[in-house]
């Protein structure tokens, strides 16, 4: 398979290190480990009254405040007597007590408390265990982790400035073709917009990839040789759209060949996107050769150039999620797997399903816009059933 042949030749992204404030969205390369016990003491989960629970349990429901202790300060020690200390939520539990009572089940006046008749003091009430959370040695995050906000607060509460991060491929997008023309410029008759190069950035952009260049290359040989030489030296993945087929004018394969591309496969068994070239460079370097048809080329990307390169810089997430077709769908006699562009809907119950929109050819990339992406269905000779069961990416 397609994937499988990518992912046996594709090298592991380097590490680097960053400052933790540099770190959202990144790729965790290292387990993250506790520094101490989380929470590093018994730790007061409301505001109120610290008390020890056999006070409460053998019937005391008036107690003298004697001390307050607000968050951020050692521990306190209840004295002997009808006592209890003021507490503040995140400070750690004076000594000698077990008990947090709410500000809400007591009334005070002049240092005294009388407890409500709801009110409860069973022991470790209102309060977050030493140790609760991690220890020491235990994992907290694992290596393939992406950082988003919360596990950023994880890292942080380990101690650590900087981790170690998959360091970003750096990407350059080519599109190719003399009839391609950039937005914003005349065009004639004979001309199209240079549209799928924009489509690749946004997508790369959108899933978190930060070094992405652009290209466009005429249908010249020498002229694309040339560029194609200064890239291969300068980033770490190529991704071109268009002019990797057969064609008299398809001068890419030739190309990649006489600069040490190796050709690791040509075409995969689906529709659309079936004309799909991938290669390695003599430095590792990543060569992916989408087809030219607008829906294909950002059907491919999003099937295997986003994944794979998320497997290199160690990222373990799944990349598509199974989902039932909303109504019965006919592509006729197909001997290969399809890819069907999907909208999510729900019913009345949260049930979702996909609803699809068959494009009038791989050129149809209007058939595109306001989809959540497409469904993978397999070969099939007959109709494919309400419910039926495929794997739905996400643009």
């Amino acid at each position: 398979m397609a994937r499988e042949a990518i992912d046996a030749r594709l090298m592991p992204l380097p590490i680097e290190w960053r400052p933790l404030s540099e770190c959202i969205g990144q790729i965790l390369r290292q387990d993250v480990f506790a520094e101490r016990d989380n929470p590093p003491f018994d730790r007061v989960c409301m505001d109120g009254i610290a008390i020890r629970s056999k006070d409460f349990e053998r019937g005391l429901r008036q107690f003298q405040i004697e001390a307050t202790q607000p968050a951020g300060t050692p521990a306190l020690q209840l004295s002997p007597g009808e006592n209890a200390i003021e507490v503040m939520t995140g400070a750690m539990m004076p000594r000698g007590t077990d008990c947090v009572i709410p500000l809400e089940e007591y009334d005070i006046a002049a240092g005294t408390v009388s407890l409500l008749d709801s009110a409860s003091g069973g022991a470790f009430r209102n309060i977050q265990r030493r140790g609760s959370d991690s220890a020491p040695g235990v994992p907290m995050l694992k290596a393939g982790t992406r950082l988003r906000s919360p596990e950023i607060a994880v890292v942080a509460s380990a101690g650590l400035a900087e981790v170690s991060v998959s360091r970003h491929p750096s990407v350059m997008v080519i599109s190719t073709g003399d009839e391609l023309v950039e937005p914003g410029e005349p065009i004639l008759e004979h001309q199209v917009r240079r549209s799928n190069a924009y489509a690749v950035v946004a997508a790369l952009h959108e899933h978190g990839f930060e070094h992405v260049g652009s290209d466009h290359i005429l249908d010249k040989e020498a002229m694309l040789q040339e560029r194609l030489a200064q890239h291969l030296a300068e980033r770490d993945v190529v991704v071109l759209s268009g002019g990797v087929s057969k064609g008299k004018f398809d001068f890419v394969p030739k190309a990649l060949k006489s600069l040490e591309v190796e050709e690791v496969f040509y075409q995969v068994a689906q529709r659309p996107g079936a004309p799909m070239w991938f290669g390695i460079g003599p430095r590792g370097q990543a060569v992916f050769g989408l087809p030219g048809n607008p829906v294909s080329t950002l059907m491919c990307l999003i099937r295997y150039v986003i994944p794979a390169l998320h497997r290199a810089m160690g990222i373990h997430e799944a990349v598509s999620e199974p989902i039932g077709l909303a109504s019965a769908l006919n592509l006729g006699r197909k001997s290969m797997a399809s890819f069907v562009p999907v909208t999510i809907q729900y019913d009345a119950r949260g049930a979702r399903s996909a609803r699809h929109h068959t494009p009038n050819g791989s050129g149809d990339f209007l058939s595109l816009a306001a989809t959540d992406g497409f469904i993978e269905l397999p070969p099939r000779a007959d109709v494919f059933p309400e419910g039926f069961v495929g794997d739905l990416y996400r643009w």
